[in-house]
């Protein structure tokens, strides 16, 4: 009876733990379908006639792709810029701002984490600080002092600007302080390695899911900017592919709703290309973690 009741029991547990495993990917299934359907429709509705699209949700694609992709590159003549010149904009700001940005993150995340000296709980505090200061306060004031020194309307106050990421810094600091072991720092001191040489042969390659994570983010944030470039850039020559699109829901263009979704395709395509090439470091280092003890 015992030995009954115990496999009873036990059934029982079994059958729980399934059905929890089952619910949980039922609603795991469901939350990637709600995350991907956007996206989804999206590409539907560029290969779509825009009669077609104001008649609702569609799910099956349509055969009009070239010929919204045709009247798209044809707009560039209304607007000053072509699609293709928009995204190249794009991309000469967002490469080397996020290179910038999750480089010397990295170094000064390295700094606070490895270093003891008097103000370091001061300069975390500051850094603290400039989080809670949002973009809008100060835009004003920074249009105005590159106005004054010559770089409005160019590329360079959307890039070197990256450089101080205070949300990258905190990032980097919290995965660094878990991540890197300062054993390992003192050892490469001892055997004589220089400070630049520690960190970008030792501490950079420990750093690498970390610096991933924040590459895509800050990728993402710097492509799909479009306040900041709006209040530097005046040149139409320099639109960047925001810029480009916000142009295209103008009054001139935005009955062609076709047209509207192919850009906004086009201007997706980039930010997916960066997330799978950078994806492989964050499963390898959640990974690496797992085994690490």
């Amino acid at each position: 009876m015992a030995n009954a009741k115990a496999n009873g029991d036990f059934q029982s547990y079994s059958a729980k733990i399934r059905a929890t495993k089952i619910f949980r990917t039922i609603i795991c299934v469901l939350l990637c379908l709600v995350s991907i359907m956007p996206f989804y429709i999206m590409i539907v509705n560029s290969t779509l006639y825009t009669d077609v699209i104001k008649q609702g949700v569609h799910l099956i694609p349509g055969g009009e792709f070239v010929n919204n992709l045709t009247k798209l590159m044809g707009k560039s003549d209304g607007l000053g810029v072509s699609i293709w010149k928009a995204m190249l904009n794009s991309a000469i700001i967002a490469v080397p701002s996020t290179a910038l940005q999750v480089y010397f993150a990295t170094v000064t995340a390295y700094g606070l984490t490895a270093y003891n000296f008097k103000l370091k709980n001061a300069a975390w505090a500051f850094i603290y600080g400039i989080m809670m200061i949002p973009t809008q306060v100060s835009v004003i004031g920074f249009m105005s002092f590159m106005q004054k020194i010559g770089l409005y309307d160019t590329y360079i106050p959307l890039i070197i600007p990256a450089m101080a990421a205070p949300s990258t810094v905190y990032f980097m600091k919290q995965y660094m302080s878990q991540a890197l072991s300062i054993e390992i720092i003192e050892a490469a001191r001892i055997d004589g390695s220089g400070e630049f040489s520690t960190f970008n042969k030792i501490v950079l390659p420990l750093m690498k899911p970390a610096m991933a994570t924040q590459a895509i983010f800050a990728f993402i944030a710097s492509w799909n900017n479009l306040y900041v470039p709006s209040m530097m850039l005046v040149s139409s020559g320099k639109k960047t592919l925001p810029m480009f699109i916000q142009s295209l829901r103008s009054e001139q263009f935005r009955s062609d709703y076709g047209v509207i979704y192919m850009g906004l395709f086009l201007t997706v395509m980039p930010l997916l290309v960066v997330y799978f090439a950078l994806s492989k470091y964050i499963i390898a280092g959640v990974a690496l973690g797992g085994v690490k003890e």
